[in-house]
C-alpha cells in the first residue's frame, strides 16, 4: 500500500451561530514541512494541530488553514484606534516632506501589524473539542485523497517494473550475436594488422576470453531481476512509508542498468537500454511523490 505525498482534505460544520472550516493540502517534499494559519485565539494550540499533522502526514510540504467565522457576520476584533491615527498622521507627514501622492492610504494602513487583531480572548474548550472533530475529519478526507492517488500510483509503477523485467529476456539473443561480432572483428584486426599466419590461435582465444569477459552482462540481468522483484516485494509489503526505500532500490536498479549500457557494445541492446532507462526515470518520478 503507497500513500501519495499530494494530498487534499478539506471539511465544514457548524457550530452554535459560528462556522468551523478546516482545509489541508500537500505537495512532495523530502522533508516535512508545514505552515499553518490559524485565529489569534488559537495560536496557543498550534503546536497541538503541528504535532497531530505531522504524525499523520509523515513527509511532505504540508499547508493547514483553519478558519472560524461568525454566521451572523460579526467576527470578533479589535481596531486598534491610535495606533491607526498615528501611521496616518506619520505616513500623511512623510508623503508631504517627500513631495509624494498621499492616495487611498487606509488599506494599506489596515494591514500593518497590530492595527486589527482578532479577540483573543480565552479559548471555548467546547469549540476547541469541536474543532478538533472538524480536524479530525479533514485529515481523514485527506488520508483517503493520499490513499487513492497512491493506488494509482502503485499499479502505474508496478508497470514500469514489469516493463524493466521483460526486456531482459530480449536482451539473450543479442548478447549471443554480440560475442560472435566481436570475436570476428577482433580477429579481422589482427589479419589486417599482423597478417593470417602470424596469430597465434592459442594466444588469441585467451584474450578474447579476457575480453568477453570483461564484458560479460550475466551478472547485471541477475542483479536487476533482483532488485525488480525487491522493488515489487516492497510494493506489496502493509507499511505505508517507503517512499525512501523504494527510492534505494530504485538506484540500484538504476545502477545495472547503466552498466548493462556501458558493456554493451550491440545497438540492439544500447536500445533496449534505453528503453529501461525511459521505466526507470517514470519509476523515479513517482517515488520521489510517495510517503
Amino acid at each position: 500500500m503507497l500513500l501519495s505525498m499530494t494530498g487534499y482534505g478539506r471539511e465544514s460544520q457548524p457550530y452554535q451561530d459560528k462556522n468551523i472550516s478546516v482545509e489541508i493540502r500537500s505537495l512532495n517534499s523530502k522533508f516535512t514541512d508545514i505552515k499553518m494559519r490559524v485565529p489569534q485565539k488559537y495560536k496557543d494550540r498550534e503546536n497541538d494541530l503541528r504535532r497531530l499533522l505531522a504524525e499523520r502526514a509523515e513527509r511532505g510540504k504540508i499547508e493547514f488553514v483553519l478558519e472560524i467565522k461568525s454566521l451572523q457576520g460579526d467576527d470578533d476584533f479589535s481596531l486598534n484606534v491610535p495606533l491607526f491615527k498615528r501611521y496616518v498622521v506619520e505616513l500623511t507627514k512623510l508623503a508631504d516632506e517627500l513631495n509624494m501622492p498621499v492616495g487611498d492610504i487606509f488599506p494599506a494602513v489596515l494591514r500593518l501589524p497590530n492595527v486589527v487583531a482578532t479577540d483573543a480572548a480565552n479559548i471555548d474548550e467546547e469549540e476547541w473539542a469541536a474543532v478538533m472533530q472538524v480536524m479530525h475529519k479533514a485529515v481523514e478526507l485527506f488520508d483517503a485523497f493520499r490513499l487513492a492517488e497512491g493506488r494509482a500510483m502503485e499499479a502505474d509503477l508496478r508497470l514500469r517494473v514489469s516493463n524493466i523485467l521483460a526486456g531482459l529476456p530480449l536482451v539473450d539473443p543479442h548478447q549471443e550475436e554480440r560475442v560472435t561480432r566481436v570475436r570476428q572483428r577482433m580477429h579481422q584486426n589482427l589479419e589486417e594488422y599482423l597478417g593470417k599466419d602470424k596469430i597465434d590461435e592459442n594466444r588469441f582465444e585467451q584474450e578474447i576470453l579476457f575480453y568477453l569477459e570483461k564484458i560479460d552482462i550475466t551478472e547485471e540481468k541477475v542483479r536487476l531481476e533482483q532488485h525488480c522483484n525487491y522493488f515489487l516485494e516492497e510494493l506489496n509489503s502493509p507499511e505505508t512509508a517507503k517512499g525512501r526505500k523504494l527510492s534505494f532500490i530504485s538506484q540500484e536498479m538504476g545502477r545495472e542498468i547503466n552498466t548493462l549500457g556501458a558493456k554493451a557494445y550491440s545497438s540492439e541492446i544500447q536500445r533496449l537500454v534505453v528503453n529501461m532507462k525511459d521505466e526507470l526515470e517514470k519509476i523515479k518520478e513517482l517515488v520521489a511523490n510517495t510517503i
